[in-house]
């Protein structure tokens, strides 16, 4: 098929391809539901039911278009975060902020920093603006902040971007690793620190950072620790000049007022973020577990997944991912040596948990008949 004359030559250079195939997209394939949805990152435990109330009441007013600077909640945000909203911009979730800060800031051509197999949402905002984006490889399954600063020194880039904790490896860099790489970006670019996990990590994993540090832009999520993923509501802390900036591209009515009101009523109930943490913690320790009883190494985890080395490469790891879904469970692997070597698995219920744990044992089996030398 040929692509439409009518569009740009950029546009028409680029797959038409989207960095994530759904769950609901290989159900349809498949012909059934999964039995465990465990691969997209998302809290199965669900919004703060405070949240849902907000929604369900703010649902009567959907006719209206959401308020266009997100002024409630860039106030409970900025008391939350003991900042000036000046330093904080709400978004479409960080997937849709990523895509503005790179309109921002990357022209045709232009370098851009990342870790090969780091979230690939970022890269597909790149490409769609011709930036050209220079990636280094992970350090002992870690983003490299010396790696990327070395290669971001050497290419001139106008952004570098890392996610702490990471994903799809659920490690992460204590705050003072984080401080330093932020004290040394280097002159005309700007650091990307996306922290969509970070209520899931240890203390001491959030550096210290002056919101108007203008090196910087950190991003944050209600889609994880909230429960919100459906809402798709992000938000940005960064100086006020580049804030500012946002409001020349942003889609001024993107957030709903539903999903406004049920992030500004999540961001309130400390103690039900309290009982995800917990929930998480315990999801964690549990698949860890499962991992271990089939002779496989889970790896540290700072988030609500935990990323398992299957023990040998990116083929076979793959086809014990191809068993888990034929057999309904979803998860997701990274996709670049060598991490490819291993699955990712996101928190789930005991009901979930236990049928990760009765497939698991097939799918090995079923990996080692199909990949040679098993």
């Amino acid at each position: 098929m040929t692509d439409d004359p009518r569009l740009t030559p950029l546009t028409a250079s680029l797959p038409a391809a989207v960095p994530f195939v759904g769950p609901e997209a290989q159900e349809r394939a498949r012909g059934r539901p999964f039995r465990a949805r465990l691969g997209a990152n998302e809290s199965v435990f669900g919004p703060s039911p405070r949240a849902i109330a907000a929604m369900q009441a703010a649902a009567t007013g959907a006719w209206m278009y959401g308020d266009p600077e997100s002024h409630d909640l860039r106030q409970a945000l900025a008391r939350h975060l003991a900042t000036d909203p000046a330093h904080i911009m709400v978004g479409e979730g960080i997937d849709g902020l990523l895509g503005l800060v790179v309109r921002l800031f990357v022209g045709a051509g232009e370098a851009v920093v990342t870790s090969a197999g780091g979230y690939p949402t970022f890269n597909y905002h790149v490409s769609g603006f011709g930036g050209v984006i220079h990636a280094v490889p992970y350090t002992g399954d870690r983003e490299d902040p010396e790696r990327l600063l070395a290669k971001a020194k050497e290419v001139g880039a106008k952004l570098i971007y890392i996610a702490n904790p990471d994903n799809p490896m659920g490690t992460w860099h204590e705050a003072a690793t984080v401080e330093r790489m932020i004290s040394e970006v280097p002159e005309g670019a700007l650091l990307i620190l996306d922290e969509a996990y970070i209520e899931f990590a240890p203390e001491g994993t959030a550096p210290r950072v002056d919101p108007a540090d203008p090196r910087v832009i950190r991003m944050r999520t209600f889609s994880k620790a909230q429960g919100l993923a459906g809402a798709r509501v992000g938000y940005a802390i960064g100086a006020a000049k580049v804030i500012e900036a946002f409001n020349k591209v942003r889609n001024h009515f993107g957030m709903s007022r539903i999903s406004l009101a049920g992030a500004f009523a999540a961001l309130e109930d400390r103690d039900w973020l309290a009982h995800v943490q917990g929930k998480v913690a315990k999801a964690r320790n549990t698949i860890a577990g499962i991992a271990l009883a089939n002779g496989l190494a889970p790896l540290p985890s700072a988030t609500n997944f935990v990323t398992i080395a299957c023990g040998r490469d990116g083929d076979f790891a793959r086809a014990v991912l191809t068993s888990l879904v034929d057999q309904g469970i979803f998860v997701r692997m990274p996709f670049v040596a060598p991490q490819n070597r291993c699955i990712r698995i996101s928190c789930g219920t005991p009901a979930d948990l236990d049928a990760l744990a009765e497939a698991l044992p097939r799918a090995l089996a079923a990996a080692r008949g199909q990949v040679a030398g098993g």
